[in-house]
């Protein structure tokens, strides 16, 4: 009886209007070739994010969404959430 794991980011979405870029990932084990077992993580990369840690495939959609004028605005609903 061989487990085996299997790590798959399955969706990548850019989201609103500060452009999120949200990560879903897959986990699945499998005995002998048959899934046993599904468990899903999602994470949320924002346009202030270090995406060094990201896959490749995560960082390349990050630079062609998070562009600097996205990024300014970030900044700008961030700093107004501060003042309020």
């Amino acid at each position: 009886m061989a487990l085996t794991e299997e790590t798959i980011e399955d969706k990548i979405e850019v989201v609103g209007e500060h452009k999120m870029v949200h990560v879903r990932t897959v986990i699945i084990i499998s005995r002998d070739g048959v899934e046993v077992s599904r468990k899903f993580h999602r994470h949320v990369v924002a346009p202030d994010s270090d995406t060094s840690g990201e896959s490749p495939e995560v960082q390349a959609i990050c630079a062609a969404a998070h562009t600097q004028a996205v990024k300014d605005a970030y900044a700008e609903y961030l700093a107004a959430q501060e003042i309020a």
